[in-house]
């Protein structure tokens, strides 16, 4: 059985350097991302080219994903889970987001496939099913409080 479509850490090959260009456009659009995500024109009025912060900010985005999907699979509970734990410890500020995202995201999956190696021995369960095991309470948690919350 292949356990690479169902997502494993097992054996991964390094990002490679569109890693780093997804970082870099990251960590250029940081400043801009908090000024547009009080509004298009609030971003203006900062100075912000808003058209040129949201293709950098989407061309960045899908840099990282396409750099994370090649080297570990679709993990998708790690990608979609991990930024809201991030901005719970830190509050909105991208800038402290980004990076606490990108140093939880690894430990999320190290402790996903740590768990299913040595809970479930001698089989393994391949880290992409414990992190939807792991993630699923959380989103369903996290959709419930966000639907009682007015907006």
């Amino acid at each position: 059985m292949k356990l690479a479509p169902a997502g494993t850490a097992k054996s991964s090959r390094g990002p490679g350097r569109s890693c780093w260009w997804g970082l870099l456009l990251v960590a250029v659009t940081a400043r801009g991302l908090d000024a547009l995500a009080l509004g298009d024109d609030v971003a203006r009025g900062l100075g912000h080219r808003v058209g040129l912060l949201r293709a950098v900010g989407a061309l960045a985005a899908t840099v990282l994903t396409g750099v994370a999907v090649a080297v570990a699979g679709p993990i998708a509970f790690t990608g979609l889970a991990v930024p809201h734990i991030a901005r719970a410890l830190v509050g909105a500020d991208h800038r402290w987001v980004l990076a606490l995202a990108a140093l939880l995201g690894p430990v999320v999956i190290l402790v996903s496939d740590v768990l299913g190696r040595v809970v479930f021995a001698p089989s393994e369960v391949p880290v992409a099913v414990m992190t939807a095991l792991l993630g699923v309470p959380f989103l369903v948690a996290l959709v419930r409080r966000q639907a009682t919350v007015p907006a």
